[in-house]
């Protein structure tokens, strides 16, 4: 029996790193299919900025090989049973793993609307973070499709980047109070539903419209809903929170989830504003407190 799985492999799985290092016995369970694997680079990580993700995550895979007690295992988790002390993980090898805790990171999926277009540009010409892309096209077009209030946020967000934004109202109703704030911030919105987006390499995006001619932009900015990459906390019963962009399971400041002897990091239990960075001090931080809620 290990001392913790970690389910998911990508930049919260920054837990084993902490685990070995404290000559603690962990497994780590990895599809190989993080949510950035889109991306071109990725940013903000001190050390790894402007790297292509996938490069980050091979050498940090390199660097774990070091460590004897961390076993990284290419599977899935298919199942989770038992309690803490004695937790069982079934994966899609039909192999039988046990823990005493464990750490989920296995992130979340982007649901990708039905518009031609939008998931062939997403991660390049169509993304959701400015923390992460917005210097690159900093004083550029940028383009916002509205997703709800939270896309007010987004517009004062992004005045730190561009003062050059178009809002796309994508046929919801955007509220009188807001859209009088947006006038006087000088930002048009553009009214109609989205029908497609045109993609011209690099950033750039033509967004096609049902009404009105097609709008051209250097980047668009869209936050589609999103859901766990898999459902292995639902017959768990682990508490969750609704968030505008989908479900995140619910953690305390130990980064434990509501079950004893579970925690969670990265995407799936970060209701904020996700990134590189903040997924891996999670998983920094689940793998230290799930080494000290073992000591005697």
């Amino acid at each position: 029996m290990d001392d913790v799985i970690i389910i998911g492999g990508s930049f919260a799985g920054r837990g084993a790193l902490q685990l070995g290092r404290a000559r603690r016995t962990v497994t780590v369970l990895d599809t190989g299919l993080p949510r950035n694997r889109f991306a071109g680079h990725s940013h903000g990580l001190l050390g790894h900025d402007h790297k292509p993700p996938l490069d980050i995550l091979a050498e940090a895979r390199q660097q774990l090989a070091r460590y004897p007690m961390i076993k990284l295992v290419s599977a899935r988790a298919d199942s989770v049973s038992g309690g803490i002390d004695d937790f069982s993980v079934l994966t899609s090898d039909g192999e039988s793993l046990g823990a005493r805790r464990l750490i989920l990171s296995y992130g979340v999926a982007d649901q990708m609307p039905d518009v031609p277009g939008f998931a062939e540009g997403w991660g390049t010409s169509i993304v959701p973070c400015p923390y992460c892309d917005g210097f690159e096209v900093a004083g550029q077009h940028w383009g916002l499709v509205w997703s709800g209030p939270q896309s007010h946020n987004q517009v004062r967000l992004f005045h730190d980047w561009t003062d050059r934004l178009t809002l796309f109202a994508d046929g919801h109703d955007i509220p009188p109070d807001i859209r009088a704030d947006l006038a006087r911030r000088n930002i048009p919105v553009v009214e109609g539903r989205i029908t497609g987006i045109g993609h011209h390499g690099g950033h750039s995006a033509t967004v096609k419209l049902d009404t009105g001619p097609d709008v051209a932009v250097d980047i668009l900015f869209a936050h589609p809903r999103n859901k766990p990459s898999a459902s292995l906390h639902e017959p768990l019963g682990l508490a969750t929170v609704d968030t505008p962009g989908g479900i995140a399971l619910k953690v305390d400041e130990r980064r434990q989830t509501s079950m004893p002897g579970i925690y969670a990091a990265g995407d799936l239990a970060n209701p904020l504003m996700p990134s590189v960075t903040t997924a891996s001090w999670q998983g920094a931080m689940a793998g230290i407190f799930a080494q000290q809620s073992m000591l005697v």
